[in-house]
């Protein structure tokens, strides 16, 4: 479900303990047992910018047949955030970054 705000907004089992991570810098937070998809969207209304127009990517196939949803580590590799469990300490960007592979110069 979504807010106003247009993220979602938890429902239901909020009891579970809480993570901490980090997204393009900000602190975050989420619960044990979300995805990093949920995680992120709980606290912003997108993952990244879409490469090639104005938009906004969300995620879109849920499950991790498309490509929807990548973001990379701080550390280099990259990780689906709609199959990937969040874990404490994650430190995560919405972009490669210039010392990505095949990064724009």
């Amino acid at each position: 479900m979504t807010c106003p705000s247009g993220r979602l907004h938890r429902l239901a089992e909020t009891g579970r303990a809480s993570l901490a991570f980090t997204f393009d810098g900000a602190a975050l937070t989420g619960l044990e047992g979300d995805t990093v998809l949920t995680a992120i969207l709980l606290s912003r209304p997108a993952l990244r910018q879409a490469e090639f127009g104005p938009e906004a990517r969300a995620g879109f196939c849920l499950m991790g047949a498309c490509q929807d949803c990548w973001l990379w580590q701080e550390q280099g590799p990259r990780l689906r955030a709609c199959t990937t469990p969040l874990r404490a300490g994650l430190r995560l960007r919405s972009d490669a970054g210039a010392d990505w592979p095949g990064a724009p110069e």
